[in-house]
């Protein structure tokens, strides 16, 4: 088949491919810094091509943003942060792997509304408590690291759980995106081959698909990059909480 023809094979309506270019057009903007709208995407391209499909479709575009981030974000890399979260990662996305093969789309996606929703109460918690006091316990930084690798793998959806570590960690806007970007760009090339090989969710017909979605990641991220200079670190903490929120909620209602 050539291009065109692998592009019809998806079947996809006038109103989907909106609905995937709006999606990836939020992507660019999540990847920029605008966080706590990876939900929405995920919700979107589920409902378009259903759960674990839309997982590997999703990750080249997550990969390619991800560059973006990291070269216009990348003085702002905190390392010690990834340090510390990037070996739990790793074994939560393997134990990922593994679990993803069997449980059912309707079970994660409840699972995953529970656990978002969890991690926005914590995150509610950690801003409005009187103490400053950030936490160093491994116990917390490990258990961070695990759920996000799991979720990442099996949905895509390790930024609430992300969020909520480096909401507690107090970290200025900036050092948040930067260090967040590097994370995910390492973890998201490490995923790429388990999804080729053992889920085949990521295919040449998708990598041809992705290509068509790439001028709406890039005008996404940078009109993203343009908005998060205008936002304050107070307001910038706000809003993850409360569009993390309601992604939450969308989940577990869809």
């Amino acid at each position: 088949m050539n291009y065109f023809e692998i592009l019809q094979s998806f079947h996809l309506t006038v109103l989907q491919w909106t609905a995937i270019c709006f999606a990836v057009f939020l992507l660019g903007l999540s990847k920029s810094g605008i966080k706590g709208i990876g939900i929405i995407i995920v919700v979107i391209l589920a409902f378009v091509f259903g759960e674990k499909t839309s997982t590997g479709i999703l990750l080249p575009l997550l990969i390619f943003a991800d560059i973006f981030a990291v070269i216009y974000y990348n003085k702002h890399a905190q390392w010690h942060y990834i340090k510390k979260l990037l070996p739990a990662m790793v074994i939560g996305v393997l134990v990922g792997v593994w679990v993803g093969n069997d449980i059912s789309e309707a079970l994660f996606k409840r699972i995953m509304a529970i656990i978002i929703i969890g991690s926005v109460f914590i995150m509610f918690y950690m801003e409005n408590r009187k103490s400053a006091t950030i936490p160093t316990s491994k116990w917390f930084s490990n258990s961070a690291g695990f759920l996000a690798g799991f979720t990442t793998m099996v949905g895509n959806l390790a930024g609430p759980v992300s969020d909520i570590y480096f909401l507690a960690m107090r970290m200025p806007k900036n050092e948040f995106i930067g260090t967040a970007a590097w994370l995910f760009f390492i973890i998201n090339v490490f995923k790429l081959p388990f999804h080729i090989f053992i889920w085949e969710t990521v295919s040449f017909e998708t990598l041809v698909l992705n290509s068509v979605l790439i001028p709406m990641v890039i005008l996404g991220f940078f009109l993203g990059a343009y908005i998060v200079k205008l936002i304050s670190n107070v307001n910038y903490r706000r809003f993850v909480l409360i569009v993390t929120a309601l992604g939450g909620i969308i989940m577990l209602f869809r």
